[in-house]
């Protein structure tokens, strides 16, 4: 594995393994670092500046805070980020990853 990160629901922040010196004479030019910046930056706005570049599309600052605050995620947040998805979709993937959704906004038949 070249690289890892990960956030835990109850994390504050990213975390990241030991990473193990390269041999000496091996040099990696950066390789996939450019890759993680909006993780390293580990903020909202880095997030939004990349979905906007990355998607051509204009995000909304507060859901996408909403978010990294891992917030209950609500369709009114699911709507501002993407209008043609519904929170019921999301309901095996959240469960997955664990991430906090309000009962009453998923259908028992979708949970």
């Amino acid at each position: 594995m070249t690289v890892c990160f990960w956030r835990g629901q109850a994390d504050a922040e990213w975390r990241a393994g030991v990473i193990e010196a390269l041999p000496v004479g091996v040099e990696d030019g950066g390789s996939a670092e450019w890759l993680f910046d909006v993780l390293l930056d580990g903020s909202p706005e880095a997030y939004r500046q990349f979905a906007e570049e990355y998607f051509e599309v204009t995000t909304d600052i507060e859901a996408i805070r909403h978010v990294y605050a891992l917030r209950p995620l609500t369709q009114s947040v699911v709507s501002a980020l993407n209008p043609d998805v519904e929170l019921v979709d999301l309901a095996d993937d959240l469960a997955q990853i664990g991430y906090p959704v309000p009962r009453a906004e998923v259908p028992r038949e979708a949970a």
